[in-house]
């Protein structure tokens, strides 16, 4: 069976180009009514606008779908609350969050300015919780309600030039992570889309043949997955040129050392066996690793927990 979103209302952020603006034809096309946010701004973040996010409301319209256009500055909880209100009263409710808007300020952590490390961290983590936070309680009330979170490979595995958009994508991963575990009781389900494609964020980064390959509604169809009805939840997964993968944070086995051998020597004569990685699993919680590590120190101790 197809997946729909018959009924359902979307926000999408950053959804006046790029990727935003295909998940909002996407979710559109499959029934949904969307609200279009973009703050319209450059792609530092300077300026507004509403006509890039008007002008998508447009073609949605004129496809057949139902969509508003919003203006909302992410990083501004006030603005954030007073779109998802608006929402509400036109459409009932918000049952789906995608938060994609972003902004770059990217230099060499010597020449970054502190300034532009607050203004990226403010416009995707903070302006992700803002965004949550919006529609939590609703979708709580509710018992339903589906997240998609955007993170980045650059804050996942490292780019040069990227500490303060890199310190941003990884903090939403652990944003992910609790809201995933808080929303299981009130099936809230929290995935993050860790996407490359050819938008103004990437466009002087890659070569033409390249970017002919990664086009932005190649990323859709994985977001658009992980808001349905039957999408998992705690799920990082990459998007790109056509491919998906399913991303893990996993932990080595590691060695338990006895209290003797609590020194950096020790770890050093050791780190060959702590950091094999051939028993490596990914861990359900936080408490998971407590566990872990209290029954080693057990078994050493010959403690029956």
């Amino acid at each position: 069976m197809a997946i729909r979103f018959d009924g359902r209302v979307a926000i999408v952020t950053g959804a006046g180009n790029g990727l935003g603006k295909a998940h909002a034809l996407g979710l559109a096309s499959r029934g949904a009514k969307v609200v279009v946010n973009d703050f319209g701004g450059a792609r530092d973040g300077t300026g507004a606008s509403l006509s890039p996010a008007e002008a998508v409301v447009e073609e949605i319209r004129k496809a057949g779908g139902t969509a508003m256009a919003d203006g909302a500055d992410v990083s501004n909880f006030e603005q954030v609350t007073a779109m998802v209100e608006r929402a509400t009263r036109e459409w009932g409710c918000v049952d789906i969050m995608c938060a994609n808007a972003g902004i770059l300020r990217d230099k060499s952590f010597g020449k970054m300015e502190a300034t532009d490390f607050q203004k990226v961290l403010d416009v995707h983590l903070v302006g992700t919780f803002y965004c949550c936070k919006a529609v939590w309680a609703g979708m709580r009330d509710r018992n339903y309600g589906r997240i998609v979170l955007t993170t980045s490979s650059s804050g996942l595995y490292g780019n040069f030039g990227q500490a303060n958009y890199g310190a941003a994508k990884s903090g939403m991963v652990g944003l992910m992570n609790v809201l995933a575990e808080e929303g299981r009781k009130n099936n809230i389900r929290v995935n993050i889309i860790s996407p490359t494609a050819a938008t103004r964020m990437t466009e002087e980064l890659l070569p033409p043949q390249a970017l002919q390959l990664m086009k932005p509604n190649a990323i859709t169809p994985a977001v658009e997955y992980m808001l349905s009805e039957d999408a998992p939840t705690r799920t990082i997964m990459g998007a790109g040129a056509g491919s998906f993968a399913v991303i893990k944070i996993i932990e080595s086995e590691g060695i338990n050392l006895p209290e003797s051998d609590w020194t950096p020597d020790a770890i050093a004569a050791h780190f060959a066996e702590i950091s094999d990685m051939s028993k490596a699993k990914a861990l359900a919680g936080a408490f998971e690793q407590t566990q872990k590590y209290v029954a080693q120190a057990a078994a050493r101790a010959g403690i029956k927990l």
